[in-house]
């Protein structure tokens, strides 16, 4: 009895560790799963070959592609003291807005002595003219003194036949006249320099009231531009201007970007070039946005060289071991402005380009023809200058005494910053 107890744990075991066989696949079954599955395979593979062949071989993709802008540096144009700085990075401003002011101190007080000396301009000059119109009365004098030294002599050489005058009186006579002769030369000679200086011009027209009142002009516009203001609209960037700093004409302070017009560089590989044309339309997406906004631009121009040709430090390729890399050409892309507006961009972010490349009628290269507009454009100086005009006219007309015409312009109107607002 104890040997069937022994045994029946022994058959327990080995039925335990006997395998379990799988249940096999019905072969009526195993036959439509893998017709399906095949089916799949060949129409994805087919979807696929008919999306590469309408689309994806008409595309050139690249994620090298950056935001680029306008970076307009603001910049003193005279030296100058900072007494306030009106603006601060990411501030929005509109062409005009002030944004840093120096102490004008020094400039109203060049201004005041360029009025003086175009007041002193103005009275040496109308000194010349009455020299020369009292000139002309000295040689009037001078000539009727010289004809009456003529007609003294003559009658002395008719009474000098009969004795009646004396040889002397004759020497005194002839005296007389050549006297009277060379001092009407010496006033003609006055005369002439004098009008050499004046000739064809008038009070307000002459040459040393022009030059004084240019002068007046530039130090004008020295202290209008003690006051800086944007000169496009955009947003501040890279502010570096501090209060009771002293800066030199020139002395970068801080930047306006305008966002309204940014673009895009795409650095494409070498081997995708060939079939890039000018106008070719492009598809954008942004890091910032997603996937969920597609912008829309256009190629307008292909970069003269590659990155590395204009590269701070070029590859030196003729020395030393050579490895070749592939090089990339800057592609600048334009984006809709209406979309820049609705979902911003700023300058240097991520983006992904695609050029749809199927149109191949542009070209490469633009053609060799000048804009019809600026690509950035400001107002210069010309409505400075206005006020300062009637302020010229004031003091000529206040300086050229009573008579005295005042015509116009003063200053030249063909001058740099002339008529420009």
């Amino acid at each position: 009895m104890s040997t069937d107890h022994q045994k029946q744990p022994d058959s327990q075991k080995a039925s335990a560790s006997a395998p379990v066989s799988a249940t096999p696949v019905d072969a009526r079954r195993r036959k439509p799963l893998l017709l399906a599955v095949a089916l799949a395979v060949a129409a994805g593979a087919a979807g696929s070959g008919a999306w590469w062949w309408s689309t994806a071989r008409h595309l050139e993709t690249t994620d090298d592609a950056y935001v680029a802008g306008d970076v307009i540096p603001v910049t003193p144009r005279v030296a100058g003291t900072v007494l306030a700085v009106r603006a601060d990075d990411t501030d929005v401003v509109v062409a005009g807005t002030p944004l840093v002011d120096l102490d004008p101190a020094d400039a109203r007080v060049a201004l005041d002595a360029a009025e003086a000396d175009l007041a002193r301009a103005v009275r040496n000059v109308r000194q010349l003219f009455a020299t020369r119109d009292a000139l002309r009365s000295t040689v009037a004098n001078r000539e009727a003194d010289l004809a009456k030294a003529k007609e003294d002599l003559a009658r002395r050489q008719k009474l000098s036949g009969n004795g009646a005058i004396s040889a002397e009186e004759m020497e005194h006579a002839r005296t007389a006249l050549r006297s009277a002769e060379a001092s009407l030369a010496n006033v003609r000679d006055q005369l002439s320099a004098t009008e050499v200086l004046i000739e064809n011009t008038a009070v307000d027209t002459h040459p040393d009231v022009k030059r004084a009142a240019a002068k007046v002009e530039e130090a004008a516009l020295a202290l209008a531009r003690t006051a800086i203001v944007a000169p496009v609209d955009g947003q501040v960037a890279r502010r570096v201007v501090q209060v009771g700093a002293r800066v030199a004409a020139g002395t970068p302070l801080l930047a306006l970007v305008p966002l309204d017009r940014l673009w895009v560089d795409a650095n494409f590989k070498e081997s995708q070039l060939a079939r890039l044309r000018i106008g070719q339309p492009v598809t954008l997406s942004a890091d910032v946005w997603g996937s969920r906004v597609e912008y829309r631009g256009k190629v307008i121009g292909l970069g003269a060289g590659t990155g590395g040709a204009f590269a701070l430090l070029p590859a030196q390729n003729a020395s030393g071991n050579w490895i070749k890399v592939v090089q990339r050409v800057p592609v600048r892309i334009e984006l809709d402005h209406d979309q820049l507006v609705a979902h911003p961009l700023r300058v240097g972010l991520s983006m992904v380009v695609e050029v749809d490349v199927s149109r191949q009628d542009g070209r490469q290269i633009a053609d060799s023809q000048p804009r019809s507009a600026p690509v950035v454009q400001t107002g210069g100086d010309g409505s400075n200058l206005d006020g300062i005009r009637d302020r010229i006219r004031e003091i000529i007309a206040a300086n050229a005494g009573n008579g005295v015409a005042v015509a116009e312009p003063v200053a030249d109107a063909r001058r740099p910053g002339a008529g420009r607002g």
